[in-house]
């Protein structure tokens, strides 16, 4: 980290770039200019066993993902700076049922990972997804292809057609060489010859299991999503399985928190913000899920995000008394879902409809204040003006490698001076504490992540800047 910003030599190179902004010269130097770019090694897919399955790894100096064509084209694992997020059912690792085996029995086989489903649920009739349910959208055997393998590395999973919903499901996931940013092309496809209308969505299990003691489970693993200000729900929140006050549930400050208690439960969000995060505060890190959402659309039952808790439920047995099942791990492990959902979209025959999403895995502990394009804000920014010059201080997870920079503005809005503060990496928590000198009329500061290849990625926060009451 850089303190040191208060020499002799920084005023004068400021009070020269102020100048020269003035006049329209002042051009930032990129980091290739700079002599500051990391070479990175070229993302690569490859062949692999995981856990007894054939597999295929997509990876880069950050993250690697690991593909399971055979388990309906899931995704298994996502491993960040040897961080694994993923539930992998240990009853089923190296195992595969065949959906026709599977539906003998009326059994769902839970591999674990991340995969599509379709929306909405029920039963009584083809306008309905009888799931979750071993079909060839849940664990068929998907096609596996490679896009690209260049400065993006991109993987196509290619479902079989399924004759009760109608649907065919494809998914492109890809990766870049400068981040641990991951991109998912989702798509449904009417493989009939009719109208068909359905809601696709992104279904994740995340393991929630203690790191140290699989008995066990974690005591501080936790969701986020923002409120919906006009939400059609009562609270901002719908619960549709499990207990109505489930203690893992609140509201505060417009943001819909979720601890995780082993409890069953599910609940649904109309939140139009864009994003979830979950958040384990024992290891300190976080996957930001990244989504569009369409404010004109309609969503299966209003929702567009949903989380699931597995665990111990309240029923009746067969004398009437209440009781819980499945308290015992083994038979309902430690793993919750985040699903994103599409709106529901009416599909003639042949006709596709597709589905972007973003995750960021990141270093990030707590609750996040505010996710920007650059990062997830931890403890927003704070700028005060002190003797030694004006300290900005806050808490972020950055979503790419590269510079913060401090924008500092006049009252008018105008800039006045850019302030480089510190390299910034994603894997690692950035606890920004520095002082820089400033000139007089200065009265707000943003702070932008600038990244390797010298793109503006966007602001972490902006401040007023507060400065001491002058003693008459």
């Amino acid at each position: 980290m850089r303190t040191e910003l208060l020499d002799s030599m920084l005023v004068p190179r400021i009070v020269v770039r102020i100048a020269l902004m003035s006049i329209g010269l002042l051009v930032t130097p990129s980091f290739a200019e700079s002599g500051s770019t990391a070479a990175h090694a070229p993302c690569r897919v490859q062949s692999a066993i995981f856990d007894g399955w054939k597999a295929e790894e997509l990876g880069n100096d950050w993250v690697r993902l690991t593909i399971v064509p055979q388990l309906g084209g899931r995704l298994m694992q996502v491993t960040f700076n040897g961080h694994d997020y993923l539930f992998v059912n240990p009853k089923y690792k190296g195992k595969y049922f065949p959906p026709s085996e599977a539906a003998k029995t009326g059994q769902w086989i839970n591999y674990g990972g991340d995969k599509l489903w379709p929306l909405p649920e029920g039963h009584g009739d083809d306008q309905h997804w009888a799931g979750p349910v071993s079909d060839v959208l849940d664990d068929g055997e998907y096609k596996f292809s490679i896009v690209s393998q260049d400065q993006t590395c991109a993987v196509r999973l290619e479902g079989p057609a399924d004759p009760t919903t109608g649907l065919q499901y494809s998914r492109q996931i890809s990766i870049g060489n400068e981040s641990p940013e991951i991109l998912f092309h989702a798509a449904m496809k009417n493989a009939t010859s009719r109208p068909i209308r359905w809601s696709m969505q992104s279904v994740t299990q995340y393991d929630t299991a203690d790191a140290r003691d699989p008995a066990k489970y974690n005591r501080d693993f936790w969701a986020f999503a923002p409120i919906n200000p006009q939400s059609a729900f009562v609270d901002g929140y719908r619960v549709v399985a499990g207990l109505a006050d489930d203690p893992s549930f609140e509201v505060v400050d417009h943001l819909f928190k979720l601890h995780w208690l082993y409890l069953e439960n599910e609940v649904w969000l109309d939140s139009d913000a864009g994003w979830i995060a979950v958040v384990d505060n024992v290891t300190k890190y976080a996957m930001i899920e990244k989504f569009r959402y369409s404010p004109t659309a309609e969503y299966p039952g209003k929702a567009s995000v949903i989380f699931y808790k597995n665990g111990a439920a309240l029923e009746l047995n067969k004398d009437g008394k209440p009781t819980l099942r499945s308290t015992n791990w083994q038979d309902a492990p430690y793993y919750m879902e985040a699903e994103i959902n599409s709106p529901m979209i009416k599909l003639d025959p042949g006709v596709s409809y597709a589905m972007d999403t973003n995750w960021f895995p990141a270093r990030a502990e707590g609750e996040p204040k505010s996710v920007t394009s650059a990062g997830v804000v931890c403890q927003p920014l704070v700028a005060s003006l002190k003797p030694k010059g004006l300290q900005v201080s806050g808490v972020f997870a950055v979503f790419f490698p590269g510079m913060l920079r401090a924008h500092v503005l006049d009252p008018r809005g105008a800039e006045i001076a850019v302030v480089d503060l510190q390299a910034v990496d994603p894997s690692n928590p950035v606890e920004l504490n520095q002082t820089i000198s400033v000139a007089e009329p200065a009265d707000r500061v943003s702070v932008h992540l600038n990244d390797q290849q010298g793109v503006d990625r966007g602001s972490l926060g902006e401040a007023k800047i507060t400065k001491p009451e002058k003693t008459s």
